[in-house]
């Protein structure tokens, strides 16, 4: 049995109120292609499908007719799980329906624990998988609010509840392990040690948990993630993968080999997990340094020669702005004729204090709060706000039981 392990597609997601439709397009198509070449029988997709709780209709439109080529490949079965920027409703709604095409819906954890757990059947009818479809794991699924709790408090009770989830399963996957049927969880969460990039959002339970791969039951012959988008394994384990987003969606990511990885078993036991890197369609290009080193490495920057033209994001060290950078951009632009779209970020950097400013930040450590505040109210308030003001700020303080001086 081959399974294909994918995640975090984000369909709808823009860079910035730029189009991607086209490059998930080009990976749907290419991840057709490979269900078909390698003969996968199970798809595993470990959450966000969508980039957000309300998909546009070109998304849904994408995400649907992609499910109805599956039908047209060797794929047998499909496990989706919802993810933190997924709706659980708008998952769940066509659940009923997709599963008489074997498409599998657990947008959330359901109320009865066990329909998480998805058994696969070859074509004689004979079990040959089980997957244990854990979803992005809300508040409410784990039930760990407890008032006046420190954070470390609520760190370790989020980590223990996450924990104790996976391992809920154990009494139920026992008999199948016993019959050397393999098991398979997923999960959408952060885990210890993971290196994310800059379009992963925060999530409240993956990132306050960070979870360790032992808090997995070692039950399990292989677990499925999603969220980070970098692919990457857990804590050096290898059995416990990030398959990481198909696209790169942020500049952090440009120099990210997108892959989907394909697990093959046999006879029970895991033979092979190989991951298979997702052509690139559009190079994204991140540049960094004072204007000159800048326009320096964008003369350098040659065609990458891929099937979109590369888009480059310009970050440019200066002490002042930079009025004209625009301009200066599409002279170099006109010259790099390939460059389809700069994305320009001006970075204010520092000057160098002085000696009277240094004396006058370690004078300000000598100063009552009273005195630091008629300070920057001389320097920022109108004179007829003043009064008002004070009277507010000393009013403050006396609730904060501080003397007003």
């Amino acid at each position: 049995m081959k399974i294909l392990h994918t995640a975090d597609w984000h369909l709808g997601k823009k860079l910035e109120q730029c189009e991607r439709t086209e490059e998930h397009q080009d990976f749907l198509d290419w991840l057709i292609e490979k269900l078909r070449a390698e003969c996968i029988d199970v798809l595993i997709i470990a959450g966000d499908v969508f980039d957000t709780g309300s998909p546009s209709n070109t998304a849904l439109e994408q995400y649907y007719h992609f499910l109805r080529m599956v039908k047209d490949t060797c794929c047998r079965e499909v496990v989706i799980i919802g993810g933190n920027h997924d709706s659980i409703s708008t998952l769940n709604a066509p659940k009923a329906l997709l599963k008489y095409f074997n498409v599998h819906i657990v947008g959330g954890v359901p109320e009865v624990f066990t329909e998480q757990i998805i058994p696969i059947h070859d074509q004689q009818g004979k079990l040959e998988l089980v997957v244990c479809a854990v979803p992005f794991l809300r508040d409410r699924d784990i039930r760990l609010s407890i008032s006046g709790e420190s954070n470390e408090e609520r760190e370790q009770r989020i980590k223990q509840g996450i924990s104790d989830h996976y391992h809920r399963f154990v009494e139920h996957i026992t008999t199948y392990k016993e019959a050397n049927v393999p098991v398979i969880a997923t999960g959408h969460l952060f885990a210890a040690g993971s290196t994310t990039s800059e379009s992963e959002k925060e999530i409240h339970v993956g990132n306050l948990g960070q979870v360790h791969g032992d808090h997995f039951p070692v039950e399990f012959n292989y677990i499925a993630l999603g969220h980070i988008h970098r692919p990457q394994l857990v804590n050096r384990m290898e059995h416990i993968r990030y398959s990481g987003s198909p696209i790169p969606l942020s500049f952090s990511e440009n120099e990210d080999r997108k892959q989907v990885l394909i697990l093959e078993f046999q006879a029970g036991t895991l033979i092979s997990l190989v991951p298979h890197e997702v052509p690139c369609g559009r190079k994204l290009i991140r540049i960094k340094g004072d204007l000159e080193s800048v326009k320096r490495k964008l003369l350098a920057l040659e065609d990458p020669g891929l099937k979109y033209k590369p888009w480059v994001e310009v970050q440019v060290e200066t002490e002042t702005a930079i009025l004209d950078l625009d301009q200066q951009l599409a002279q170099i632009q006109a010259e790099k004729p390939f460059i389809e779209r700069f994305f320009p970020r001006q970075n204010r950097t520092r000057q160098h204090k002085t000696l009277d400013a240094f004396q006058e930040e370690l004078a300000l450590k000598d100063l009552t709060p009273k005195a630091v505040f008629v300070k920057r109210c001389e320097s920022k308030v109108a004179e007829e706000e003043f009064p008002e003001l004070m009277k507010t700020f000393e009013e403050a303080l006396e609730l904060m039981g501080q003397k007003a001086e």
